[in-house]
């Protein structure tokens, strides 16, 4: 099977339920745009927040769409996907992106990042996001390195925001007695649900429309199937719906009914 084959029996312009949208064609769902709203606040004031929810949630996709109107002249974005890189790596990162080289020495490092952080708002002008996506999985060591960069001075603020995306397990993790000092600085706390089932129905429409499909093409049956299976994931829905039009488009079909929808899922739940 190719794609354009695929895109050809359906009548597609490109392909949907894909990762490159630009962040003013991406769905406006409730929980997506609360998401969003609450990063802005947090860069506004540049304040400390946690975005979490499951695995497809939509964490990162609230971020990039959040920070996408943000002028380049007076925000630096700093991005971190890979917390796994342990503490030195996160300081590193911080050093590096704002035009320093980062020291060898540990203790040193610490300081250097909270120079080039309080250099890069007095001297540039230029207020830092510092977004840490899968924070769940930084270790005690790496989360209390965090805290001590929000701890810049006599006041207790820093002139930053730090956004930390995570699994729920790292909302339980924050609240535990080890990481108080970070936890009570945290403003801001949302946990990103599901969509529900007319939220997704619209979904699929939205990403379909943006193929240049705006009839039906999924029946209520194959949607609903979908819906109950993703649990209202973003992430699990396009891979649904995608399994879905292939098997469709294998069996001829013109429409993606729910026999389709289901051997989607018998497909993907076999992985």
């Amino acid at each position: 099977m190719s794609i354009d084959r695929l895109r050809a029996h359906y009548g597609f312009t490109r392909m949907p339920f894909g990762k490159d949208l630009a962040p003013g064609m991406l769905h406006a769902h409730d929980a997506h745009a609360q998401a969003v709203a609450r990063i802005q606040w947090c860069i506004s004031e540049q304040a400390i927040g946690v975005i979490s929810g499951e695995c497809g949630a939509g964490k990162t996709v609230a971020a990039r769409a959040a920070i996408a109107g943000l002028d380049a002249s007076r925000h630096t974005v700093l991005y971190l996907g890979t917390p796994g890189v342990g503490l030195r790596g996160i300081y590193g990162l911080i050093v590096t992106e704002l035009g320093g080289t980062p020291r060898f020495h540990h203790a040193a490092l610490i300081p250097q990042a909270q120079e080039l952080l309080a250099a890069e708002a007095s001297e540039r002008g230029k207020q830092v996001v510092l977004i840490i996506d899968e924070a769940h999985l930084l270790d005690a060591e790496s989360l209390e390195g965090v805290r001590c960069l929000s701890n810049m001075g006599m006041d207790q603020t820093a002139p930053f925001c730090l956004l930390l995306l995570g699994q729920p397990t790292l909302r339980h993790r924050l609240r535990r007695g080890a990481f108080t000092a970070l936890d009570q600085r945290i403003a801001v706390r949302y946990s990103i649900t599901g969509l529900d089932a007319k939220e997704t129905h619209s979904y699929v429409q939205h990403h379909l429309a943006l193929a240049g499909r705006s009839d039906t093409l999924f029946s209520d049956d194959a949607l609903t199937l979908i819906h109950e299976v993703s649990r209202g994931l973003p992430r699990l829905i396009n891979n649904l719906a995608v399994a879905s039009l292939i098997a469709a488009f294998t069996a001829k079909k013109a429409i993606i009914d729910e026999s389709a929808a289901r051997a989607a899922v018998a497909e993907i739940s076999a992985e």
